[in-house]
């Protein structure tokens, strides 16, 4: 198998097919994380740890974020870009970033969902679980109990998506203000 063959593979979702060497070869990588970030899984270790190949492919898959070394976890600017691609590739960072409001806001801005992998500490912070809920009202489960007992918090979040009231506490559930505009 040559280089464009190789190529070919990657692009026709067939990376497993692909001859170990061809991943140890840097412009090979780079031209397969061009094509989908998913190739990193295939790339050599020391490919892994490459800060210019990580950025290229979660900027394409946010969830190759598994894949790439612990070191890069940790690196701020690849996190972000995992997480504006895809929210839950926030899963995969390292605990300090998950205590990052900046981190944290841009993951569930994507996918509210994300929310289930920030600190508890943000889990209690009413903008990043309001863009959350925005996002996706089921996200709202993933809140601080505190905040789905607060009745002008959940407003506000009902509101925005009235789905989320199936998450909201029991004691807010009939509050008629909610269900209207839970409804609206």
């Amino acid at each position: 198998m040559n280089k464009k063959e190789a190529l070919e593979c990657i692009r026709n979702v067939e990376a497993d097919r692909v001859p170990k060497e061809f991943y140890k070869d840097k412009s090979f990588v780079l031209e397969a994380v061009e094509i989908t970030g998913l190739a990193l899984s295939f790339a050599d270790e020391s490919f892994k740890k490459d800060k210019s190949i990580v950025l290229l492919a979660v900027k394409k898959c946010g969830g190759v974020l598994e894949y790439s070394d612990k070191s890069l976890k940790k690196d701020k600017s690849i996190v972000l870009e995992a997480v504006k691609s895809d929210g839950s590739a926030l899963v995969y960072a390292d605990k300090s970033l998950k205590k990052d409001k900046s981190i944290v806001l841009a993951a569930v801005k994507q996918n509210g969902y994300a929310l289930d992998y920030a600190d508890k500490s943000l889990k209690k912070d009413k903008s990043i679980v309001l863009a959350a809920a925005k996002q996706n009202g089921s996200s709202l489960q993933y809140a601080d109990k505190s905040l789905k007992k607060d009745k002008s918090f959940v407003l506000a979040v009902v509101k925005q998506n009235g789905y989320a009231l199936e998450f909201a506490d029991e004691s807010l559930k009939n509050d008629p203000d909610i269900i209207k505009a839970a409804k609206k």
